[in-house]
Parts: structure tokens; C-alpha cells; sequence
């Protein structure tokens, strides 16, 4: 009977370690629709809350139970451990921000055919990158961050800004392309305004993790310090650190992900990508019976998918008219992408063509 006791004791404690949101599940109580947390909280007024607010929209639309779950560590054993505990609890779709999940949906996919999953951010794959699968219940997102860091850096510039920089959180791919469409779009801005060589200038920093810290905050000050204007801070948590430097220095921050004007008087303008739009979208077609499963999904200018929000930015010249025509320009394509750059190496230095705009990667 100890025994028993015990083990019913440590899974209830694996389940409170593994779960989160305003509802407690009460005993035999089930949640049709689950968000499994990626890195970050539910309220990182970033990448999981944007993907918890879309699945929320149509569950709270059309009165379906829904939950999220924080995985206790990151890894792949821990993301699997709770895409099981969402499946116990009832979870008919599961939704899963972040390209880390990447690996563990290659495995649940295949573990709960009857499951469906919305992989945001990435496409499924086995942990060695040996095998690539997206099974007929499993959809993957994707978006073009270079397109909404080209719009932010042409943004800025256009509107009188040439000293600018850039803190990353983590390198990875979606990061890297927004950094990289920054100073694509800084340098296009450059060009049409008909500045000279080095009269743009990047400092390029990655601080290793989506986490605010005093360090990236002290970066931050020290740029600001020396003149650099705008900060693009692209690394969740880490857009705190910024804005904190920002409003000590008076100075200006491109936001990520979402409209994050909200954060910090200091957010001129945020380089965003329709996450719910496109959650609430892929919800919405797996009860509609049109679950796009077995392929990948890209969200681009070209479908709405990233973008600025101009309602609610700060510029002093860039004008509704001047993004529109822009906007135009990368949704058809007449601007290249740069997705298929290197994007396992960090640094812009030498992968986005410049001739007017100077960039110094910090270590």
C-alpha cells in the first residue's frame, strides 16, 4: 500500500512539473486541443504566446477544452514525455512551437497515428538529421523570417536610422534568417536613399540563449552608449534585456515575433510572422476535415504570413504608403530570399551581399 501510495505521489508530481495553464484538470477531466511549451514561458510575449493565442481563438470560439504543458527541461526525452501527458490527457491535436520539437514529432507522429500535430517553426526529423518525415497527421510550419527582418531593416533606415544592431538569442535557422533579412533590408533602404559606402553600420551580436540576463542588457547599454540608435532584438526573453538598456539610454528596438509594442515604449516597430493567424488556421482545418497532413506550410509576405504592424509603430518619416510599396516589391518575389544561405553559421559577415552597410560581429 506504501508503495502504491508513493508511486501515485511521483506521477502527480511529474504531472504538476509537466503542466501549466489557468485550468486544473480535475479527475477524469480531458483537453481536446494542447500546446506543448517550447523554450520560454506562456506569456513570453513572443514565439509560445502567439502560438497559444491562436489555438485559444478557436477554442474559445467554437467551446473545445483546451491546456498547455511545460516540458521540465529542454530536451528531446522531456518534449516526448510531454506530448504523453497531453495524449493521456485527451489531446485529439497538438501543437508544438518551436523547431527543438522537431526531433520529438518525427517520434510522435508515429507513436499516436490517431494524434494530429502542428509543428511550428520547423518539419519533422529523426535526431541525427538521417531521416525527414512529415506523416499524414503531422503538419509543419514555416516562415520567412528573412522577409520580416528585410521589412524591420529597410523600415528603420527609410526612416533616418544608419547605426543599428543586432542581438540574437540562440543561432538558429529562424533567427539567423531574421538577422540576415535585417541587414538585407538596411542595405536596400541604403541603396534607394543613395548613401555612401560604410554610412550604415551593424554591430551583430548572439547571446547563446532566449533568456534575459544583466549581460545582454549591459551589451545593449554599452552599444546605445556609443551611439548605435535601434537595436533589433531577436531572442524572446532577451528583447527584455534591450528594452531595458533602451529606456535608460533613450534609445529605439525593433521587436520579434509578434507586435510587441505593448513591452516597452522604446518598440519603434516589431518583425512579425502570423502565428496565430497560422495555428488558428491549421485548427480550424483539422475540424473543417481539411487537415493539410503530409506537408509543409510556408507563411510569407506573399500569403500574409510576416510583416510590420504599421498601426502601431513609431516611425517619424516611413509612411503607411512607403510600407505598402515595399511590401509589394517582396511579396512578388522581385527581392531574393535568403533561406538558402549557410544557415548553420552564425555570422552575416561575407552571406548577405553589402556594399554601403558595415557589419561588426560581436563575440
Amino acid at each position: 500500500m506504501k508503495k502504491s501510495v508513493a508511486a501515485v505521489l511521483v506521477l502527480c508530481m511529474v504531472w504538476l512539473a509537466a503542466c501549466g495553464g489557468s485550468n486544473k484538470a480535475a479527475a477524469g477531466e480531458t483537453f481536446e486541443l494542447a500546446l506543448i511549451t517550447d523554450l520560454g514561458t506562456i506569456d513570453d510575449k513572443s514565439f509560445n504566446q502567439g502560438s497559444w493565442e491562436g489555438l485559444v481563438k478557436y477554442a474559445e470560439e467554437k467551446g473545445i477544452s483546451h491546456k498547455y504543458y511545460q516540458p521540465s527541461e529542454q530536451s528531446d526525452d522531456a518534449y516526448i514525455s510531454a506530448i504523453d501527458l497531453a495524449v493521456k490527457g485527451g489531446a485529439k491535436l497538438i501543437v508544438t512551437p518551436g523547431f527543438l520539437f522537431e526531433a520529438p514529432i518525427f517520434i510522435a507522429q508515429d507513436r499516436y497515428p490517431d494524434v494530429h500535430f502542428v509543428l511550428v517553426d520547423g518539419n519533422p526529423h529523426s535526431a541525427d538529421y538521417s531521416q525527414f518525415k512529415t506523416g499524414p497527421n503531422t503538419v509543419g510550419i514555416t516562415y520567412a523570417e528573412d522577409q520580416a527582418g528585410f521589412l524591420a531593416g529597410y523600415a528603420v533606415v527609410k526612416d533616418g536610422n544608419t547605426k543599428l544592431g543586432f542581438v540574437g538569442g540562440m543561432a538558429v535557422p529562424a533567427v539567423i534568417r531574421f538577422g540576415y533579412g535585417f541587414i538585407q533590408g538596411a542595405e536596400y533602404a541604403a541603396e534607394e536613399l543613395g548613401l555612401a559606402p560604410g554610412s550604415v553600420t551593424v554591430n551583430y551580436h548572439y547571446t547563446g540563449a532566449f533568456a534575459a540576463s544583466p549581460e545582454a542588457q549591459t551589451l545593449a547599454a554599452s552599444w546605445y552608449n556609443n551611439g548605435v540608435e535601434v537595436i533589433f532584438a531577436c531572442g524572446g526573453a532577451v528583447g527584455n534585456s534591450v528594452m531595458a538598456a533602451a529606456e535608460q539610454a533613450g534609445k529605439k528596438v525593433v521587436g520579434v515575433d509578434v507586435d510587441q509594442s505593448g513591452e516597452s515604449p522604446t518598440v519603434i516597430t516589431s518583425a512579425t510572422k502570423g502565428l496565430r493567424s497560422s495555428v488558428y488556421a491549421c485548427v480550424a482545418d483539422y475540424y473543417n476535415g481539411s487537415f493539410p497532413g503530409g506537408k509543409s506550410q510556408v507563411f510569407s509576405a506573399a500569403n500574409d504570413g510576416v510583416g510590420i504592424p504599421m498601426e502601431t509603430s513609431k516611425f517619424t518619416r516611413f509612411s503607411q504608403a512607403d510600407y505598402d510599396a515595399i511590401y509589394s516589391i517582396v511579396a512578388s518575389g522581385r527581392i531574393p530570399r535568403l533561406e538558402d544561405l549557410d544557415q548553420q553559421g552564425g555570422s552575416p559577415i561575407g552571406k548577405v551581399p553589402v556594399r554601403i552597410t558595415r557589419i561588426t560581429e560581436v563575440k
